[in-house]
């Protein structure tokens, strides 16, 4: 077991060997960047999903509308509602 820890080991420390200063600190750059990008998808994906809520939100409103103004027109001799924009 001791034996396979220190493998590991000596490869971890042939790998950071291989890294340069400038190369950790592209990598580290490019980490935060992709951190700030999965932020603002995460925040415009909020957004849309309100967007799509309301929308859905408003066809309900308006089917109900129109399931109303149905009614009426297929109710013989019903008048609409007074203030009724439909009729104006």
């Amino acid at each position: 077991m001791r034996t396979r820890i220190g493998e590991l080991l000596g490869q971890i420390r042939d790998l950071e060997a291989e890294w340069t200063e400038e190369t950790i600190q592209r990598i580290t750059a490019e980490n935060t960047i992709l951190k700030q990008r999965a932020r603002q998808l995460t925040a415009d994906n909020r957004t849309l999903d309100e967007r799509v809520k309301a929308a859905h939100s408003n066809l309900r409103f308006q089917d109900c509308r129109v399931a109303g103004l149905e009614a009426q027109i297929a109710a013989p001799g019903s008048a609409p509602p007074a203030g009724d924009p439909a009729t104006a």
